[in-house]
């Protein structure tokens, strides 16, 4: 997971120096980045096979620069089919990321490319500064792509729930229903963003832990992470509902 408080130079720098074909970038576009003010990442797609041992994801990093226009560069994270290591490359549009999708793992994954999640009634704001904000806005709830993984899903319910602190957190029933979870997925919904809160900065960022009952039901876990506490430690809480975990966040950020 993302350092809220990494900087916006040190994150472009450890961005472009794990990716192999950072090279590849045009001049002018690293040039204009290295003008960025503020930046902000999110998991834009995620798919792991453990029956074909095939795993990615795709990160959206958008930085914000001195003009007053916004950048993103699309992270493509994978590892292949016998080797553990895990590789990063860099792209420019998101379609150059669906072209290397379709180059490393064939032409059937090339129908997996990544699905916009967008504010419902605005475009894709691509080179714009509203970029930033579609990014921030606690929006409403809207449609995911799911890429289910079968693996040890009840067990990672379990570990979601006993890290919560929360005192409202779901409770035994909602617990009990997940003990017979046999997929899962993790989707980063919101942030990483650090924002100001009784005059010091907190980084907030918000997780959907969707899971596959056995009877066909899907259940959701919704897991804020944040460092809004008197001391600035780390917490993370669940909630039953994005709704309640969004409006955590809001309440999170104003008080301490």
């Amino acid at each position: 997971m993302s350092d809220p408080y990494e900087t916006t130079e040190a994150h472009l720098e450890r961005l472009l120096g794990r990716a192999l074909n950072s090279f590849d970038l045009p001049d002018r576009l690293v040039e204009r980045l290295g003008t960025a003010l503020a930046h902000s990442s999110s998991l834009y797609t995620t798919h792991h096979s453990p029956e074909s041992g095939i795993w990615r994801e795709t990160h959206r990093h958008t930085y914000l620069l001195t003009d007053g226009g916004s950048v993103s560069l699309w992270e493509l994270t994978y590892r292949l089919v016998g080797d553990r290591a895990v590789r990063h490359e860099v792209f420019a549009s998101k379609a150059e990321t669906c072209l290397a999708v379709t180059r490393l793992f064939g032409e059937a994954s090339a129908g997996a490319s990544p699905d916009p999640v967008l504010v419902p009634g605005e475009e894709e704001p691509e080179n714009d500064v509203a970029v930033l904000s579609a990014l921030y806005a606690a929006s409403a709830p809207v449609q995911r792509h799911r890429e289910y993984v079968v693996e040890q899903s009840a067990d990672h319910a379990r570990r979601v729930l006993r890290r919560a602190e929360n005192a409202d957190r779901p409770g035994e029933p909602l617990a009990t229903l997940l003990r017979s979870a046999y997929a899962h997925q993790i989707t980063q919904a919101f942030g990483p963003r650090q924002c100001l809160s009784d005059g010091r900065g907190a980084g907030f960022s918000l997780y959907e832990h969707a899971f596959v009952l056995l009877d066909g039901t899907e259940v959701s876990l919704w897991e804020v992470e944040h460092t809004a506490t008197p001391d600035g430690r780390h917490m993370c809480e669940v909630y039953a509902s994005e709704a309640a975990a969004r409006g955590a966040m809001e309440l999170r950020a104003r008080v301490r």
